[in-house]
């Protein structure tokens, strides 16, 4: 059976992929607004990994509310919350019988609690499954060690296929290099260059 994983290029994203690939046949999916190049850094990594990869259109009316909503809150939580819903609702919509993301136990954005999961399933009639969701940090950082070679640094200088580096260009250029700066914590970002 096909499952469609949503793909950043990152850790979490990629292991969730490598949990899932003895009992699917994985895709990994970069879901993009088109505002900027996500898809190029998820074609690589999903290469290194040697897993497909496919690309899904997400609507960037979503983005930018997402960016109105982080600039008025302060922080990118909600947004975040919300572009990951539209996502998995986006890739539900695909054709993949089962879908799966990267979000971890001790996530506090994204994550698909029950109900949003029960309800994409239903409406949409797939499965979605999220294989880390069991994992705490230290254990996903063990995994990790053991089975994928991964390059890490700021978040504005790695190349990664997730959502805040489209929502961080768009913030960008409607509000302003500070404002990115200011809603966005400093924090490190993985990206994934092959397995061990």
């Amino acid at each position: 059976m096909r499952c469609g994983v949503l793909y950043s290029g990152g850790k979490d994203s990629t292991l969730a992929a490598l949990v899932l690939e003895p009992f699917y046949e994985v895709t990994l999916v970069t879901a993009t607004f088109g505002i900027a190049d996500v898809v190029a850094p998820g074609r690589r990594a999903a290469e290194a990994v040697g897993l497909g990869f496919e690309t899904i259109d997400l609507d960037p009316t979503i983005a930018e509310a997402a960016v109105e909503r982080m600039v008025t809150d302060g922080y990118p939580r909600t947004g975040i919350q919300r572009v990951h819903e539209h996502a998995v609702e986006t890739i539900a919509d695909a054709g993949f019988p089962a879908i799966a993301d990267g979000t971890r136990r001790d996530d506090r954005v994204p994550t698909i609690d029950r109900s949003v999961a029960q309800s994409v399933e239903d409406r949409f009639g797939v499965d979605y499954l999220a294989p880390l969701s069991g994992f705490g940090r230290d254990a996903i950082d063990a995994l990790v060690e053991q089975h994928l070679r991964v390059e890490t640094g700021p978040s504005e200088a790695i190349p990664k296929a997730d959502y805040e580096t489209e929502l961080r260009a768009l913030m960008r250029e409607e509000h302003g290099a500070e404002t990115v700066a200011d809603v966005f914590p400093e924090h490190t970002q993985s990206r994934v260059v092959g397995r061990r």
